[in-house]
């Protein structure tokens, strides 16, 4: 059932249940969608006056009232938040409207079937279950599966069965002998399984993990305990009544969770190629930003331990030049930025090339100063003045791009405000 919030008073009404709510405009519009936990607690957070973003700002302004609906738990609330989002494309939505889709069991339709995991609904003469929330526990419960059931099926053709086969990992149907029909029993119990009837199959697994227990082999008596709790996560979503794409934001999670992985060995890399004591922590970028030589601004970014480190931002309308020069302007930014010597960063990244480069790396020589030219990503420092080529999928190539990417677009996106705002003016 849907439900209204029209003021800020009505937030006292909102329960503290999982749900979605709606933020609609005066047209009644739908202009955000969002998912909670604890609706009463994530709804007033809204209108907390703490620094909000920008995003949040503007979204509070031009919101007319707020709808929002109850679901059983939070695994159904991702669900209909997915399901919202698709349909009505609100503005302020940018992670959802698009992105990865859930992870499906398929089977085939071919004489000897295959159980694969895929991203879509492909094929219309395949059998699919799903869609599966949680990638991870799928993809675990997925082999356990293949393992389990012997359902792997190679491209290997050899006649005495390939090394899988004999491990136990592989159907071995390119043996002369191949048993099928005993290969497709086996996949009937899988569908049961997908099918959601779980009684037989915990009842199975109960009895692996006591057979397990009785042989002392607890190692693998755990094993089938984790994959347990995965068979669970699966039944729970099997239990909701939506077939939506999967929701980007579980994607860009783990995204960041291995985007921090590799700036950490990035800058471990980094360590070693400027030959420092330890681990720089905190990393400054600086770009120039200009439109045909006018409206010239500078950005400095900082990292620290690989994170942006958005309160030691910098913005700067440069103040000592009317025409391009982007050596000067550098100069000028870089002086500005570090007028207090206790806020000089570990290391400082230039975006340029050896020029740009130049122009600083003596201003501060306690710092130690490199830049990466955007023409074959080329790191230059007074360690190797010829440069190194990065390779953007290294760790360290992947941490110094994302620095230098950052920087760029902070600096644009002050180059376009400040630029507007002089047009304005005049």
């Amino acid at each position: 059932m849907i439900k209204k919030v029209k003021t800020i008073e009505d937030l006292a009404d909102l329960s503290g249940l999982p749900g979605v709510y709606i933020f609609k405009d005066c047209t009644k519009g739908v202009i955000y969608v969002g998912k909670a936990k604890d609706l009463k607690k994530r709804v007033s957070s809204y209108f907390k006056t703490q620094e909000p973003d920008s995003k949040i700002q503007h979204l509070i302004k031009e919101h007319a009232s707020i709808d929002y609906v109850q679901t059983k738990n939070e695994t159904e609330a991702l669900l209909l938040e997915a399901q919202l989002i698709r349909q009505f494309q609100p503005k302020y939505n940018t992670l959802l409207k698009s992105g990865s889709p859930f992870l499906y069991f398929e089977i085939t339709s071919e004489q000897i079937p295959k159980l694969n995991l895929v991203t879509q609904q492909a094929n219309k003469k395949s059998i699919y279950f799903g869609p599966f929330l949680y990638k991870a526990k799928t993809r675990h419960v997925f082999e356990f599966i293949l393992r389990k059931f012997k359902l792997k099926i190679c491209k290997l053709k050899i006649k005495q069965g390939c090394l899988d086969y004999h491990l136990g990992k592989c159907a071995g149907a390119c043996l002369e002998n191949f048993d099928l029909n005993d290969y497709m029993i086996r996949i009937e119990l899988v569908k049961k399984l997908l099918s959601a009837e779980y009684d037989d199959v915990k009842k199975f697994l109960l009895e692996q993990i006591k057979s397990y227990n009785q042989q002392l082999e607890f190692e693998k008596s755990k094993n089938i305990n984790e994959y347990m709790e995965n068979l669970e996560s699966i039944f729970d979503t099997l239990d909701l009544d939506y077939s939506e794409e999967e929701v980007i934001k579980f994607a860009k999670k783990t995204k960041e969770n291995n985007q921090a992985i590799v700036f950490k060995k990035g800058l471990e890399e980094l360590q070693v190629l400027l030959s420092l004591e330890k681990p720089p922590k905190s990393i400054d970028c600086f770009d120039i930003s200009h439109f045909q030589g006018k409206w010239i601004v500078g950005s400095c970014i900082r990292f620290t331990e690989g994170i942006p480190d958005k309160k030691n931002f910098r913005k700067f309308k440069i103040q000592t030049l009317i025409d391009q020069n982007d050596y000067a302007a550098l100069q000028e930014i870089v002086t500005r930025r570090y007028r207090n010597i206790e806020d000089l960063p570990d290391v400082v990244l230039i975006d340029g090339g050896k020029g740009q480069l130049n122009a600083v790396k003596d201003l501060f020589p306690q710092a130690h100063f490199i830049s990466i030219a955007k023409r074959e990503e080329t790191l230059f420092s007074p360690n190797f003045r010829n440069g190194i080529i990065l390779d953007p999928q290294t760790n360290i190539g992947a941490l110094i791009i994302a620095l230098r990417n950052y920087a760029h677009h902070f600096a644009i996106f002050y180059h376009k405000n400040f630029r507007g705002k002089t047009f304005l003016d005049r």
